[in-house]
């Protein structure tokens, strides 16, 4: 795992301070896919027993989402960017894709715009974006970037 940007669980009034990783989490993204069937979407049932309960107190976790003030930045978080930070710094300059999957406005400053300014510094980056409604690119990097408007569901499924 490079980054913790997001997407971590936490508590609504965090007791304490510290958010949980969750091995569920890509299964639990997945049936939440919007299924494009005859050109109708239709979302999949939500199944709660997947969300995870605090270990502490047995409460229902939320999604740790820069959505309001109280996105938590525990320790995992801060060795998380850390690593992120590393990364990128051993690649600068280097050939590197930076792959955007389903990111859209909510929280553009945090995936998107930092993936756009890096593919504009590097010329040797590609930006590729699959986003539903979203695949959209600066003019300054076009030539260099490959944007998908569909499902993530359908585009992956094609690539096998």
């Amino acid at each position: 795992r490079t980054g913790q940007l997001s997407s971590d669980w936490r508590h609504d009034n965090p007791c304490p301070l510290l958010t949980q990783q969750s091995s569920n989490i890509t299964n639990l993204k997945f049936r939440f896919i919007r299924v494009r069937k005859k050109g109708r979407r239709k979302r999949r049932p939500f199944v709660i027993r997947l969300i995870p309960k605090c270990p502490k107190c047995g409460k229902t976790l939320t999604m740790n989402l820069r959505s309001d003030d109280r996105f938590v930045e525990d320790e995992g978080w801060h060795l998380a960017a850390e690593r992120y930070e590393n990364f990128l710094r051993a690649r600068k300059d280097q050939r590197i894709l930076f792959l955007e999957l389903g990111v859209g406005y909510n929280t553009p400053g945090i995936i998107k715009y930092p993936f756009w300014q890096m593919t504009a510094k590097n010329p040797s980056a590609v930006y590729a974006c699959v986003n539903y409604g979203e695949a959209v690119c600066p003019k300054e990097t076009e030539t260099r970037s490959i944007c998908i408007d569909g499902d993530i569901g359908t585009v992956l499924a094609d690539l096998r």
